[in-house]
Formats: structure tokens, sequence, C-alpha cells
């Protein structure tokens, strides 16, 4: 019985997860189509309708009800104009080029809007790519358009049935990545207490900034989720449980991402400690704990949360009474509000198995989030007038695009290359916004086609009947799907083959072979051209501008902590804001550092001078969290005086020069000196964070920043 209970979670376990949903809707979909087109021997109509699917599956959205409904109306409208203006315009070269260019542009361009828009614009491009490839397979120039928009009306119509099925599961899915995401967080934190870890230096807070990263874009993605069935139904049970479920994964992270105490000198004082075994294990198995809290929501069973964490953590309590003996008393304070931390997010881990979500009182919390959905057509002008330079990333990929398919329209037409419109599609999925992001994708996509080829030349000969065939497109159309994000070599591995069986329905299987590779070498050849000489990313890729906007978000948060030690402690929607600002900076500063090449970097020096700026950063962010999170109302005149000049010290930091920075950190180190110390817990937390952040902000005034890159 117990094996037969294990089985069935194992299969319910895949069956409920949203890799698997996304590849049945899409076998499905591909089935049906292709299952009419053998059935009336036309078989010439499953190309159009399976590209159809394709372009509407990479585009489909998650929202709520009506959401999805507009959405697919406007993707539907994009799609319609992209593949009628490709008809229309075809037999006119100059029109074509001259519309091609435009157009891409423009849609490209629509990312400004949000991610949204980006997504329905690509889509857009791509059936456009699509309708080139088809073009004189039918008499009348509308048919080609009617069933493009036939395949993907198919599979919006099974998005459809699927939501009305399974309305939360999308939201559940981004809860089950958000909780993995922080449980990769959790670990990487750990390793800060790891005794043998402290070899490589600040490699464990540079692998902590890019965890942090990962987990700050998760946070963000499950918000906007919520958010869309939150404006939908704000009565429904189901969409406010999982609003406390990202309440509660905001509020571990904050308390996860607090640090008390410079950990570099903590392992150097503290190394053979049974503490830092004791801290790193806890750390280690709430990670545990959000993986099970992840796969409770994956099976939907109940979260059990174990008896242990309540054993540990007075055990380390007792460790650290123990070493508090010997040791002096500052180190032993910054370690106690650790583990109080600690202890914190184990109730926080308890609230998810105990009945606290369901029961939570809405009247007392604010469960308001911050709107970022596009407000007006003042908002449009203003998002759109924002990326209109070369400055702007989104402003430069739709130039190179739009570029890259002109250079292959007219590469394709002065050759007279027949069915070379696969260059055009090869370069619009390999030029990504940036350069090493673009060189990794390309490389993936030659091993991939070049694979596809090689399996599916024999596959070609040893099936030979039309329905084994129709078989083969669906089940490489499915396996596309389900590989695209994991693994982008094997998926395209799979389109190809998809695209073989697709093209030996006309009798052109073998013939499309070799100039499909020639297609992908030229194409990846036109992406990497552009990413390295079209407005190359590493010339805009100012640091100076990055690293100071990352600053001022540091220094946005320490207001709103600040602000609510004046006030009392909530969760103000301000407070919030200000918090996950500085969280996406920090995260942006990584991303922008992980994605350079070596070639990007002026010298070796600069390099080391961005990591550890990068590291400082975060040390800086972790020493503000922890004062948020331990946040409290005071009525001491003289920790708001010490919290006020921190501010101000802080603020004015990059108004300074070197010597002006030293003078101020002194005089703040002066102030905090001068508060008096007694017995009270608050105080001393105060006063150590700030000792930490003048220490920080010190090490930064020393690093020389990057600020241009050759």
């Amino acid at each position: 019985m117990a094996s037969r209970s294990a089985l069935h979670k194992h299969w319910q376990y895949y069956i409920l997860n949203r890799l698997w949903q996304e590849p049945v809707r899409i076998f499905v979909a591909m089935s049906c189509v292709a299952l009419f087109a053998w059935r009336h021997h036309t078989v010439i109509w499953t190309i159009p309708l399976i590209l159809g699917i394709v372009a509407a599956a990479l585009t489909d959205i998650d929202d709520r009800l009506t959401g999805r409904l507009k959405n697919i109306v406007i993707t539907l409208v994009c799609f319609a104009i992209a593949t009628i203006s490709v008809e229309l315009l075809f037999p006119h070269p100059l029109l074509f080029v001259l519309g091609l260019g435009l157009s891409s542009w423009i849609f490209i361009m629509l990312g400004a809007l949000g991610q949204r828009y980006a997504t329905i614009a690509f889509g857009a491009i791509l059936i456009a790519i699509y309708t080139m490839l088809g073009i004189g397979l039918f008499p009348k120039w509308y048919i080609q358009p009617l069933f493009l928009l036939a395949g993907a009306g198919v599979y919006y119509l099974f998005t459809l049935i699927n939501h009305l099925l399974f309305p939360a599961r999308p939201v559940d899915a981004q809860l089950i990545n958000t909780y993995n995401s922080l449980a990769k967080y959790l670990e990487a934190k750990a390793a800060l207490f790891d005794p043998d870890g402290i070899a490589h230096g600040e490699r464990p807070l540079y692998k902590l900034s890019m965890a942090n990263s990962q987990l700050v874009q998760q946070l963000n993605i499950v918000k906007t989720a919520i958010q869309s069935r939150l404006r939908g139904d704000r009565a429904s049970s189901t969409s406010r449980r999982a609003l406390l479920y990202y309440f509660v994964a905001q509020e571990i992270h904050e308390r996860a991402s607090s640090s008390h105490i410079d950990h570099l000198r903590l392992q150097d004082n503290w190394h053979f400690n049974e503490l830092m075994f004791r801290c790193e294990r806890l750390l280690r198995y709430q990670a545990m704990a959000c993986r099970e809290i992840a796969e409770s929501l994956q099976t939907k069973q109940d979260y059990h949360h174990s008896r242990y964490f309540e054993r540990a953590l007075t055990n380390a309590d007792v460790a650290l009474e123990r070493v508090s003996l010997v040791a002096e008393k500052e180190t032993c304070e910054r370690l106690r509000w650790l583990l109080k931390n600690l202890r914190a997010v184990d109730q926080q881990l308890a609230s998810v198995a105990s009945d606290q979500l369901s029961n939570t009182d809405w009247q007392k919390i604010d469960t308001e989030l911050s709107f970022e959905g596009i407000q007006g057509w003042q908002d449009i002008k203003s998002r759109f007038k924002s990326h209109l330079s070369p400055k702007s990333p989104l402003f430069r990929h739709a130039v190179r695009v739009s570029l890259v398919l002109c250079l292959g329209y007219l590469f394709i037409q002065s050759i007279s290359l027949e069915r070379g419109y696969w260059i055009l599609l090869t370069s619009l999925f390999v030029c990504q916004p940036n350069y090493s992001a673009t060189k990794r994708r390309l490389a993936l996509r030659v091993i991939g086609t070049l694979a596809g080829i090689l399996i599916g030349l024999p596959l070609l000969w040893l099936i030979p009947s039309l329905p084994g065939q129709l078989v083969a497109i669906v089940l490489f159309g499915v396996l596309f799907f389900l590989f695209r994000q994991v693994q982008y070599a094997q998926a395209t591995l799979f389109i190809t083959l998809m695209v073989l069986f697709c093209f030996n329905l006309l009798g052109e299987g073998f013939n499309v072979a070799l100039p499909r590779i020639i297609d992908t070498l030229v194409g990846c050849g036109l992406a990497w051209l552009a990413v390295t000489f079209i407005f190359p990313d590493w010339h805009y890729r100012q640091f100076s501008t990055v690293i100071n906007k990352a600053y001022r978000a540091n220094v946005r948060y320490l207001k709103a902590v600040t602000q609510q030690y004046q006030d009392g402690k909530d969760n103000r929607v301000s407070y919030r804001i200000a918090r996950r600002e500085a969280h996406n900076a920090d995260a942006e500063l990584a991303s922008v550092i992980a994605l350079a090449e070596n070639k990007a970097w002026s010298s070796a020096e600069a390099k080391e001078a961005s990591f550890s700026i990068l590291c400082t950063n975060h040390s800086l962010l972790s020493y503000i969290a922890a004062l948020g999170s331990h946040r409290q109302h005071t009525h001491n005149a003289q920790l708001l005086n010490l919290l006020y000049g921190l501010t101000d010290c802080v603020e004015g930091y990059q108004q300074f020069n070197h010597n002006e920075v030293e003078q101020s950190l002194k005089t703040l180190t002066l102030l905090a000196e001068s508060v008096e110390i007694d017995d009270e817990p608050q105080k001393a937390l105060i006063i150590q964070q700030v000792s930490l952040i003048i220490h920080t902000l010190s090490e930064i005034n020393k690093i020389k920043p990057p600020l241009l890159l050759t």
C-alpha cells in the first residue's frame, strides 16, 4: 500500500508539473491538425497549421481568463498584420525589405510596454518568417495566412480549456519555482558558514550574489502572476493563499539576505567552532524545507514542518551560551541576532504547515501590490521615449534584429537562394540582446542543427509512410517544447527533425537537409556580426551607471528602514517597493557582471574590481536588510539620530571625493561610538549594523570602479 501511494505521488508530481502541461497542449493541438489533414488527404495543410501552433505556443502568456482573451485577440491581430503584409508585399522586393526592417524594429520596440508585448512582438516576427517559408505553396495569397491563424487559434482554444480546468496551476508553478530558487539561495548562504569554504576568499559571496539575482527575478515573475489574478478576482481564496505564500517567501528572503557579521572575519576567528557547523546545517535544512514546500504545492499535499528545527535551534542557542563565556561580547551579540533571524525563518516555514495562511485576517495586513502595467497613453508615450536612444538595450536590440533580417533578405535575393528564409529564422532565434547570450545560443544552435540533420536523414528513410511521418512531426514538436527552456541544443535538434519531416510531406525532405545546415551557419554568422559590430553591447555597458543605480536603490531602502524605526514596523507597499528595488538593482549588477566576456573588460584589474564591487554591494544590501528584518519602533533619540546620520552619509557618499568620504565615515563612527551602550538589545543591533555599513562603505571607497569597457 505504501509503494502504491508513493507511485501515485510520483505520477501526480509529473502530471501536475507545468513543463508537462504545455507539451500536452502541443500534443493535442498538433494531433488534431495532423489527423484532420490526413483524413481530408490534404497533407500540405499540415505545414502552416503546425507552424501556426508553434508560433502561438511560443507567445502564450499566462494571465487570468479575461487577460488571456485580451492577449489572444492582440496576438492574433498582430499575427494577421504580419502574415498578410508578407503575402502582399513579397512580390515587391524594395517595398518588402523596407517593410521588413521598419515592422521588425517597431515590433521589438513594443517590448518597452512590458514583457507581454515583447513576447507578442517576437511571435509576430516569427509568423512573418514562417509566411516567407511557405510562399508559393498555395494558389491564393490569403490561404496560407488563414491556415497559420487557424493553427494559432487551435492552440489558443486548448489553452483556454486548460485554463478553465486548472486556473491556479500557472501561479502554483511560479510559486514552486520561487521556493526552489529560495532553496538555492539558502544553500548559497549556508556556504558562507562552511569552515572549509573560505579558501576561495570572496567566491562564496559572488555565488550568493548570483543566487540572489535569480531569486529576485523569480520573485518578480510570481508577483506579476499573482497580481493578474488579484485584479480579476479579489475574493478568490486561492489567489489570496498564493499571495500569502509570496509574502512568506519575501519575508524569508529578507531574513536570509540579512548579515549581522563580516563572514570573512567570522571564518578566521570561529573556524573550528561548532556554531559554524550548526548555522550551516540549519540553513541547509531550511533549504530542504523550501523544496518540500515546493513539492507540496506540486502534489497538492500538505507540508509538514519538521520537529528537527526546534531542537536544532535550541542546541544552537546552548552552543552560543557556552562559547559566550570565553568569546568577545560583541561577536556573540551579532551571532545571537543571527540565530534570532534563523528562528524567524523557521517560524515562516512553520506557518505554511499550519492553518495560519488560511486563517489570516486580511484586514490586518497590507496586501497591496505595486502596479507596473500600462497606465494610459501618456505612460505609453513616456515608455517609448525613454527607449529611443542607443543607451537603451531594447533600442540596440531592435536595430540589430531589423538590420540582420534586412541583410539576410538581401543576401537571399542576391543569390536567388531557394528556401533561404531559414537564414532569417535562425538569426531571429540566435540574436539576443547581449553578446554573451548570443554567442552561447549560436554554438548550441549549430550543434543542434547538425545533430538533427544527421539523425533525421536515416529517419526519413526508415519512416516512409504518411501516418508515420505525421506521428513523427507531432512527437518532435512536443519534444521541442519539452526541452526548449532547459536544453536549447536538444530543442534545436527536435525542431530540425520536425522541419525535415514537414518538408518531406512535399517530397523535399532530403533536399532541404544540406541547405538547412548552410542557412543555419549563415544565420548564426549574421547574428554574431550584429552583436559584435552593431551597437556592440560592451561599448554601452557603463558600469558606473549600473553601480550608481544599485547604490541609489540601497539609499532608498535604508531610508525606508529608518522610517520604520521612527513610525513602527509594518509591511506598507512603499517599504516593500524600496526593498524590491534594492534587490532588483543588485540583481542587475550581478547579471551585467555575469554576462560580461573577458574581451569586454578594459583590464584584469577592472574585472577584479567589478567582482569586488558586486560582493561589497551585496554585503551593504545584506547589512541594511538586517536592520530591516529586526525593525521595531523606537523612542530612543540617539538611535534615530544615528540612523538619520547614516542615511545622510550614505546619500551624500557619491557626491564626495575619496578624502571627504573617509572624513564623513570617521564622523559617523564617532557618532556611533558616542551612543550610550546598555542592555537594550535593539540599541546594540543598530550600532553593530551601522558599524558594518561604515566598514563596507570604506571598502567600496578603496575600489577603483571599472567605468568603461573597451
